[in-house]
């Protein structure tokens, strides 16, 4: 499920709206202002009239710094402006004669609608139009005609619409957030990886040098720095496959997750150790993260079969091929083979070892496992289709 927008993306967006809400606050204001002195023959009581108002004009400006500061905008300022304005419609029959026909504060109270609905969204949007409108229909004392009927249906539908547009900008900003945040990331891990470059990996490469130049202690450092040259390189390599995933990554078609991909080449030389040969494209093999960790599973059952089956010393190789529209990975050993019939009879003796370590993984995400093996060793082969 989609989380909602943060505090920070909620409130950079209000804080906006907000702003242009009081551009318009003024407009409707000056507009009520210049309506009554047109209409002043309208009212029967004009001393009242004018303190009702100045009254508006007071709350009007009330509001407008009140709404300025976010820590000021609480519940019950969005309910004080609601009660404001319903107490404005309900003066209109005092002020004028029952049969009036425009509201005195006529589109003024357009305002806390809009209000309601920048905070609450679409709900607050339908919730303040309701109560406006129920205002305003009460107040009346002639039949609904289709002007009020048509003002009351665009004030329900701009508090709904109103809503659902500021929650959809909410939302987008939330989503732009995490891009920057990710886009950060990315770059910081990049640089990370450029001074480990630099800095610790030359340095490995130069004990691993020299170590195969000396005998005794100087000379298994030097392994050791080798092997741990050959998976840090693997693990940089990982993270800045990972790094562009993340910055390309996000939201994906019709707001599913963006995919996120690995790269197998790097994982294979990180996992197999420095005692078994890899061979790779020389280049970044991407792949789902589920398939690539599949297919790291199948190989690691791989090599154990030939540690547990031809010894712990014995060779292997691991070559990854990318055709593609699929990926092939070969694993290979000097063996004795296996013997005919030896997997069917293990299987049906309840040892699911090849069954399910092997080819079960495979079938899992849509491969395909083969083994061809005689006096010469085993190979086994894992191939992956490109569209999994």
């Amino acid at each position: 499920m989609a989380q909602g927008p943060g505090p920070a993306a909620r409130l950079a967006v209000e804080d906006r709206l907000y702003a242009a809400l009081a551009v318009l606050r003024v407009v409707v204001t000056l507009n009520f202002v210049a309506l009554t002195i047109w209409r002043w023959d309208n009212f029967s009581r004009p001393g009242w009239t004018l303190v009702v108002v100045l009254a508006i004009l007071l709350w009007t400006v009330v509001v407008q710094i009140l709404y300025s500061v976010p820590s000021r905008r609480t519940t019950w300022l969005y309910v004080a402006d609601l009660a404001v304005t319903m107490a404005a419609l309900a003066t209109t029959p005092w002020l004028k004669s029952e049969n009036f026909r425009a509201t005195t504060p006529g589109f003024w109270v357009m305002c806390v609608v809009l209000a309601w609905a920048i905070h609450w969204n679409w709900r607050g949007g339908v919730v303040a139009g309701a109560a406006v409108s129920l205002s305003d229909v009460v107040v009346r004392s002639a039949a609904i005609t289709q002007t009020n009927y048509s003002n009351i249906f665009l004030l329900l539908l701009g508090g709904a619409v109103v809503g659902y547009m500021c929650q959809t900008l909410q939302q987008m900003s939330a989503e732009r957030a995490v891009a920057e945040r990710r886009e950060a990331i990315a770059h910081e891990r990049a640089r990370l990886a450029r001074a480990v470059h630099d800095g610790v990996l030359q340095v490995l490469a130069l004990v691993q040098r020299r170590g195969s130049e000396s005998t005794g202690d100087w000379a298994e450092l030097g392994v050791l720095a080798g092997e741990q040259e050959s998976a840090l390189r693997a693990l940089i390599h990982a993270q800045d496959t990972w790094s562009t995933s993340a910055v390309t990554g996000g939201a994906g078609d019709e707001g599913q997750p963006a995919l996120l991909v690995r790269d197998l080449a790097g994982a294979l030389e990180r996992t197999v150790g420095t005692r078994v040969t890899v061979a790779t494209p020389g280049r970044a093999v991407d792949l789902p993260t589920e398939v690539v960790d599949t297919l790291l599973g199948a190989v690691g059952a791989c090599l154990d079969n030939v540690r547990l089956h031809v010894g712990l010393d014995a060779p292997a190789w691991v070559l990854l091929e990318d055709h593609g529209d699929r990926v092939v990975v070969s694993v290979r050993d000097e063996g004795p083979g296996i013997a005919a019939g030896r997997l069917e009879e293990a299987r049906s003796q309840g040892r699911l070892g090849v069954s399910s370590s092997i080819c079960g993984r495979l079938d899992e995400i849509g491969g395909t496992a083969t083994v061809q093996t005689g006096s010469w060793g085993t190979e086994w082969e894992l191939s992956v289709p490109r569209d999994q």
